[in-house]
């Protein structure tokens, strides 16, 4: 692994000395908030994906806890889930020797990108992103780290010179903006960025929650990965359903259950519960207890590993040290080179 992050003492002052051009290697980027429990959705939508990368290129991946000040006003609170949230994603697969893994605040030159890309980014191109129109029609208080967020985004991906971000089709536009912000300073000032690829998959589009939404924690409709079994098991027993009789057929189609159901369980076991509900007699409640078991028994190893992890946070701290040293030796590549180009010695 590589050394750790040194001393903290400013941004232009302390640096780590560039030792390595980067590797011509697929490198993939991607990153999580660390905003609370996670839950099926981003183990899905985000988690399992990122695991799958290490075996194909350069995972490069982060706890993005400076994107989670825009909401969460609460130092302890966001130290404690940024600790979690490393945690989390290593008892799920995130492996420290085979990917870059790091909290987001521990590397200061994307604060420092961020404000230079800052001054090549008009207002307009942030005015018509789908994040900061979605948060005011909900009616959360503007400010101006909300507003700025994709800028803040494209320093992650442009910093690390990403090829691949894999993203769900709501934040797509993220990595478009990111691609425009990148070509309107590589016009002004010379080459410097790779061009980012969004990488969508279209298996998992739509992740329904307990009430058949979208699976968010802004609907309150999750099912957790590491929550409480009795807690869970009432969460899943509580899915909405439609009134029709246990004897009637049902559509799978049509069902939560089913369409969580078949996420988790092997396709032998997902084609029984659609026979069964197609034929009648097989009721709702039965096939919410086959999605708890299925569920709680595909995470019973992760559980096992966090609880050893929790118990060990001295390797925690190394981890994140060790994953910081290692993201600041790229960052320093790029930001020297930036900073030549914008003129700043």
């Amino acid at each position: 692994m590589g050394g750790g992050a040194p001393a903290s003492c400013g941004i232009l002052i302390c640096q780590p000395s560039p030792k390595k051009e980067p590797t011509t290697m697929l490198r993939i980027l991607s990153g999580i908030k660390p905003s609370g429990t996670l839950h099926i959705g981003n183990y899905l939508g985000m988690i399992r994906p990122m695991v799958e990368s290490q075996k194909r290129g350069e995972l490069y991946c982060f706890i993005a806890n400076l994107h989670s000040l825009t909401t969460l006003f609460d130092g302890p609170r966001m130290a404690k889930n940024s600790i979690d949230a490393i945690v989390d994603m290593i008892a799920l697969g995130i492996d420290p020797e085979r990917s870059v893994f790091w909290l987001q605040s521990d590397v200061p030159e994307v604060v420092e990108l961020t404000w230079y890309l800052n001054n090549v980014t008009p207002v307009g191109l942030l005015e018509r992103c789908h994040a900061y129109k979605d948060a005011q029609a909900k009616g959360i208080p503007s400010n101006h780290g909300l507003f700025s967020y994709p800028v803040l985004m494209a320093a992650d991906i442009l910093l690390y010179q990403s090829n691949i971000v894999p993203v769900g089709k709501d934040q797509k536009q993220h990595v478009e903006v990111t691609r425009d912000i990148a070509i309107k300073f590589n016009s002004l000032y010379g080459e410097v960025f790779t061009l980012p690829e969004p990488e969508i998959s279209e298996e998992i589009a739509l992740i329904p929650g307990v009430d058949g939404q979208k699976m968010s924690k802004s609907y309150n409709n999750t099912i957790e990965i590491f929550g409480d079994e009795k807690a869970t098991k009432k969460k899943i027993m509580g899915i909405i359903t439609d009134p029709t009789p246990v004897e009637e057929p049902k559509d799978p189609n049509n069902s939560t259950i089913y369409a969580i159901y078949k996420l988790f369980a092997d396709k032998d076991r997902a084609t029984l519960m659609a026979d069964r509900l197609r034929a009648g007699g097989y009721g709702y409640g039965d096939a919410k207890k086959e999605l708890f078991e299925v569920l709680w028994t595909y995470f019973e190893p992760y559980r096992k590993k966090r609880l050893e992890l929790a118990d060990n946070l001295d390797y925690i701290n190394d981890v994140k040290k060790q994953g910081a040293g290692k993201a600041r030796e790229i960052a320093a590549i790029t930001i020297g080179k930036v900073r030549e180009l914008v003129g700043v010695l």
